[in-house]
């Protein structure tokens, strides 16, 4: 039996997207879990997986095309079944996003009464949220409100870093910030106790907030909420540093506003985004910024010959679910390996020439890694 796919809801506040791009075509075999498009939100490009198996019968968005939510997206079913029907009434086909949407929502509001049934009046408990299908944990990368903050309903609480994106999280209450239960940098579990949103001056001292589990620290999560004790007084404060007026204009708080597409774009150009200056609304990095960004000249650290220095990177939420499904792509599919030898003689060659110059040390592996890069350029599609 034919199954109607629906534009889905990815965000709280998505309500239209757009197909960036079809990954099948009509006709194309479908099995359950295969990426069938990556649709644009209003904050993140992300890919769009099928419940169903089957063929792909009908596409309902064109590629570039903005439809409202719960849009006729696609059609999955039998080879050369009749679709006629569907597409006559396809506003009255079963809706499986909405309806996990509902099962969110509902889970969340049992969730949030069981907690509140110990509440004083007018405190709400905020947890942990599902932006996405497959979310299991996310990561505050950083709050935009701080306790005793007030909230207004709509305003954005914090930026939550799930397994896809960095998406932006509002406040469906007012009021005022009275607890933050995960610090910038820790990640937990969906519905673990994110925040208490309740009147000013309310005491909290006593009140049960299990609405949640406990954030565990990653090993880069900052200070706990506890003050550390005082240090010692320096016998001589070091100056400090001048700020760079790039970052004046781009930054508030701490804070660098660019938008999630800038971010992805900075991230695979390797380009610092803290020394981008943006062209949006009130100073926002957008894309034409990252695309048109032209790095100062600056000199290159030196590093002396048989030394080695190195930055501690923290894995984000979207490179811990990449290695996953690649370990889990290792056990479940076989795999078979491909040998070929080559004539290295003038890579030895080479590589002596090269190393012959104090300042540069590169071994086989920096050369076959090299022309791996090359050979992807040339033939993309192998990649």
């Amino acid at each position: 039996m034919a199954e109607v796919i629906t534009m889905p809801r990815l965000s709280d506040t998505m309500e239209e997207g757009t197909v960036a791009t079809w990954l099948k075509k009509v006709g194309d075999a479908v099995s359950e879990g295969d990426i069938l498009a990556e649709i644009e939100t209003d904050k993140a490009t992300m890919e769009f997986e099928s419940f169903y198996e089957g063929t792909l019968l009908h596409i309902g968005i064109a590629e570039g095309e903005t439809a409202e939510v719960d849009a006729l997206l696609a059609i999955i079913g039998e080879k050369g079944e009749d679709i006629s029907g569907l597409l006559d009434g396809a506003s009255a086909a079963p809706k499986a996003d909405e309806a996990a949407v509902e099962e969110v929502a509902e889970a969340t509001s049992e969730t949030t009464t069981q907690a509140g049934s110990a509440l004083p009046d007018g405190v709400e408990i905020i947890t942990m949220p599902r932006l996405s299908d497959t979310m299991e944990e996310g990561t505050v990368a950083s709050w935009l409100k701080k306790e005793g903050d007030a909230i207004e309903e709509g305003d954005i609480l914090a930026e939550i870093e799930t397994d896809k994106a960095t998406m932006e999280f509002e406040s469906f209450y007012s009021g005022t910030l009275l607890k933050i239960g995960i610090q910038e940098g820790q990640t937990a579990k969906v519905d673990a106790l994110l925040a208490v949103i309740g009147p000013a001056g309310t005491d909290l001292t006593g009140v049960d907030l299990s609405g949640g589990t406990k954030p565990q620290a990653t090993s880069t999560a900052k200070a706990e909420s506890a003050p550390a004790p005082a240090p010692a007084a320096p016998a001589k404060p070091a100056p400090a540093p001048t700020p760079s007026p790039v970052s004046e204009a781009v930054t508030k708080g701490g804070r660098v506003f660019a938008s999630p597409l800038a971010r992805k774009l900075a991230e695979e150009k390797g380009i610092d985004i803290n020394r981008v200056q943006g062209s949006g609304e009130n100073g926002r990095i957008i894309k034409r910024d990252i695309e048109n960004y032209q790095p100062a000249a600056t000199a290159a650290a030196y590093i002396p010959v048989g030394q080695e220095a190195f930055d501690e990177v923290t894995n984000s939420q979207m490179r811990k679910t990449i290695a996953k499904r690649l370990a889990e792509s290792k056990f479940t599919a076989p795999h078979y390996y491909l040998t070929v030898e080559f004539d290295m003689d003038h890579a030895i060659a080479s590589r002596t020439a090269i190393n012959s110059d104090p300042d540069v040390k590169i071994s086989f592996n920096d050369m076959v890694v090299k022309a791996c890069a090359m050979a992807l350029r040339k033939h993309p599609q192998v990649n």
